[in-house]
């Protein structure tokens, strides 16, 4: 966007680096119905298209919805075209953001944000009275953004043809959009000067986030005004960072005015902060990454960078997606550097290390944020196969899918309900939204407090901020709306947070019907029998003789740290945690009344019967118990039946391995037999006796020698072997024998064993002299393979291993003769070992 929304109403349009490109923009539109145009901030795309669009013949009349990614921008681009047209706000021009909006029958041009395309579409697939949607600053990747333009193409595609989408960006990968798009692509230069960016460096605990980085802010801007004209824009993560900030910078200059630009700030706050420094005066603009492309700040001639900004991320711990702070994307670091360089060359001074590498470009939110409130609008929409650009993760669809079904949103085939649908009307998280719809008449108010407080961050300050106890932040509120500082740890609390907090729940009062506040008599436990709802997986109930520890509905553990507030409440619904090994630490609860937890969720507490393996006994136990989700309350053993034990141990053996089992040699040498004889002769079939084979294959030949016992010790190693050997019938059996015997008769007249391993020839071990008169190497698999000979000594000792008999009696037997006859007199040593007899024995006496 381009200058302040105050400017005067005559704007030469020709000014604007776009202003070439407008003519060929009309045109493909004319012939086509889907443009990617790439624009570096300052080029005039964000409010010069639209209107050049508003008088095209395909418009027939209709609307141009403009998507902007945030309030401010979506307010201050409106304003800047109804400037431009010399109108009011509201007439041919006009803006939608969550809880305002200035439109009317006239507006031809909408800037909304982009949660209120979805919510159109919702209502309306057609999107009647509505000709072109225009995406601006798509590399921001929102998830509304990705998902209103998924929805939009599946409308153009199914029921609206004939429907223009424009998508617009600075630092857009262009090409891949419009292959997504299958779109043909525009590029403007745009307009920029010269900017050098320069590292300041920091001192020792003063890089982010070291206590110490407003210290090093201070210089670096002190060092800006120094070294250029104009004013100084400063990029920072959020308005805490900024908060902090004007407290450093408040007594830098009595002619410098520092300025703040954030979501939070009123309208009239934020048209402050869009205008340029009056005469004789300068300006240090505080900004959150609003600036970085959506808005246009006039006189700026430094950037100060932090390299950070509060981005969408999952947070495990509470459940929900919280903004967190983050390194910017390299994308990023150019387009805020390039707001030095509209006006004349500048600088840039970034307060990171030289060294840090960032990465490319921003990640898309839907990879990083939890996806239950895309599940339920995918339920409502009806379809799951979107034309995504970038499709969402597997894992968390499921995830959300889950928690939807929990709330009861969706059924259990990720069908949206009735009650699913009054959820997403209502425009907060699925899991808060289910908390308020849920709430009786009398609970409707604390209910939108509680939604209000656990949209935002924690407001208490200090000592108090440690509290585990929701309460503590509700009475909070409710003392900064008796303005009294009293009690409730109203004097240990953020008053601007808990002022935005207090407007935010009097919005959803106003939604709901709920004109009062929250009275201050409530119940001790109305907190959490409302938020109950909200988190019915994080019930959870004391445990056992440990007053800190409690068990969660959905199996996890949990505990409370040592000065907790709610010691001693026998159940608790959990807002937010620490996720740990064994059991979470609770950072935010509440109390819970048991009896209506009852009532409300009658369906969840159920009496079960269960069976588990217990490891030290090796033996089946068998219970019956009452649950509410994975919390057990009650437990007594009963007897066991067969069709409860077998799974049991059939599990056990699953989870132990089979060695756990009593495996006799016999039965091992069978298994390598069969696997043997398997790699040989494949067409065969024989059954798989690997390990994974047998352990896939447990109910066909385990389960019938394990019926109707409780233990594994009970199954020997007979009948083992008997269950494994049932596994061959009569022809695989006699194959076996044939092809991989257990034993081989040698020329001495003994049966001797043959061992067979899991990588190799299999294994005859024998005494030398009874194979003496063998020429060849014996050999299984009908004589295709022979065997690994083990030669012995009389005394049993290895003499030699050799696949090839014939040559042992050519070549070395006449050493291993002279060796072995002085340490074995009395056994036979032939000069011929080829005519010698075989034996066993030594030689008669006197011989």
């Amino acid at each position: 966007m381009h200058g302040s929304p105050l400017m005067p109403t005559a704007v030469d349009a020709a000014r604007f680096p776009i202003q070439p490109l407008l003519a060929e923009i009309r045109q493909r539109l004319r012939t086509g119905t889907r443009l990617v145009i790439e624009a570096p901030p300052g080029a005039g795309k964000t409010t010069q298209v639209p209107l050049a669009l508003l008088d095209e013949p395909w418009l027939e009349g209709r609307r141009i919805l403009v998507l902007e990614p945030r309030r401010i921008a979506a307010r201050s681009a409106a304003e800047y075209m109804a400037n431009q047209r010399g109108e009011a706000i509201g007439a041919t021009i006009g803006y939608r953001i969550r809880r305002e909006s200035k439109v009317s029958a006239a507006t031809r041009i909408e800037v909304v944000t982009e949660g209120i395309l979805t919510r159109l579409l919702q209502s309306d697939p057609e999107l009647p009275g509505i000709g072109a949607i225009v995406f601006d600053e798509f590399h921001e990747r929102h998830l509304h953004g990705d998902l209103g333009a998924a929805l939009a193409l599946d409308v153009q595609a199914q029921l609206r043809s004939d429907l223009r989408l424009v998508v617009m960006s600075a630092t857009l990968d262009g090409e891949r959009i419009a292959r997504w798009l299958d779109a043909p692509r525009l590029t403007s230069a745009g307009r920029s000067f010269a900017v050098v960016a320069t590292h300041p460096p920091a001192r020792a605990g003063e890089q982010w986030p070291e206590r110490g980085w407003p210290t090093h802010l201070r210089r670096t801007v002190t060092q800006a005004l120094h070294e250029n004209d104009g004013d100084v824009l400063v990029f920072l993560p959020g308005r805490r960072e900024i908060d902090t900030a004007r407290r450093q910078l408040a007594d830098l200059d009595a002619h410098i005015d520092v300025v703040s630009l954030h979501g939070d700030l009123d309208i009239a706050a934020q048209r402050m902060a869009l205008q340029a420094a009056p005469a004789g005066r300068r300006r240090i603009v505080l900004s959150t990454n609003v600036a970085e492309s959506s808005v246009t700040l006039p006189g700026i001639r430094a950037v100060i960078d932090s390299g950070l900004a509060r981005e969408p991320r999952f947070d495990p711990n509470s459940g929900f997606t919280r903004l967190a702070s983050v390194s910017i994307s390299q994308a990023s670091a150019d387009q805020r550097a390039g707001r030095a360089g509209r006006l004349a060359d500048g600088r840039c001074y970034r307060l990171w290390p030289q060294s840090r590498r960032l990465e490319p470009s921003r990640s898309a939110e839907i990879n990083q944020v939890e996806l239950a409130p895309l599940v339920l609008e995918l339920a409502a929409w009806g379809s799951t196969t979107l034309p995504w650009l970038d499709p969402p993760p597997v894992g968390a669809l499921a995830q959300g899918r889950d928690i939807l079904a929990l709330l009861g949103a969706v059924d259990d085939d990720g069908r949206i309900t009735a009650f699913g649908r009054r959820v997403l009307a209502f425009g907060a998280h699925p899991r808060l939204a289910a908390a308020v719809e849920r709430a009786n008449d009398e609970e409707r108010a604390l209910a939108c407090d509680l939604v209000a407080l656990i949209e935002a961050r924690n407001p208490l300050r200090g000592d108090a901020a440690r509290s585990d106890d929701v309460r503590h932040r509700l009475h909070a509120l409710e003392a900064s709306r008796r303005r009294d500082g009293g009690a409730g740890g109203f004097a240990s609390a953020d008053a601007a947070a808990l002022a935005v907090i207090a407007q935010n729940a009097q919005a959803w009062r106003r939604q709901v019907g709920a004109s009062m506040p929250a009275a201050g008599t409530a119940p001790a436990s109305a907190a959490g029998d409302i938020l109950r709802h909200a988190f019915p997986d994080r019930i959870a109930c004391q445990q056992g003789d440990n007053p800190r520890r409690y068990q969660m509905a959905n199996g996890r553990g949990a505990r409370l740290h040592d000065d907790s507030a709610l010691v001693g409440e026998p159940w608790l619904v959990i807002v937010d945690l620490r996720h740990e090994d064994r059991d979470s630490l609770v950072l935010a609860a509440a109390p819970l009344d048991e009896s209506r937890l009852r009532d409300a969720f009658a369906h969840r507490f159920a009496r079960v019967r269960t069976t588990r393996w217990v490891r030290e006994t090796r033996t089946v136990e068998v219970a019956e118990e009452q649950r509410f989700g994975a919390i057990v309350l009650e437990r007594r053993s009963v007897a066991a039946r067969p069709e409860d034990t077998l799974p049991a141990l059939l599990g056990a053996v699953r989870e132990l391995g089979l060695d756990t089992l009593d495996w006799s040699a016999a039965s091992r040498q069978l298994r390598l037999r069969v696997q043997a004889l398997r790699g040989w002769r494949p067409e065969l079939d024989l059954p798989d006796f690997s390990d994974r084979g047998l352990l896939d294959t447990l109910e066909d030949w385990l389960a019938p020698a394990l019926a109707g016992t409780r233990r594994l010790d009970t199954l020997g190693a007979d009948a083992l072997g008997a269950a494994l050997g049932s596994r061959l019938d009569h022809a695989m059996r006699s194959a076996l024998d044939a092809c991989a015997p257990r034993a081989i008769t040698v020329p001495s007249g003994l049966e001797r064993a043959i061992e067979y391993i899991e990588d190799g020839a299999p294994v005859l071990a024998v005494k030398l002299q009874e194979l003496f008169g063998l020429a060849d190497t014996p050999r299984v698999d009908g004589g295709r393979l022979a065997l690994t000979l083990h030669l012995l000594s009389p005394g049993g000792r290895p003499i030699q291993v050799t696949q090839d008999l014939r040559s042992f009696w050519e070549r070395t037997y006449p050493e291993v003769r002279k060796e072995l006859k002085g340490r074995y007199p009395r056994h036979p040593w032939p000069d011929d070992p080829w005519t010698a007899k075989p034996t066993h024995r030594a030689k008669p006496r006197g011989t």
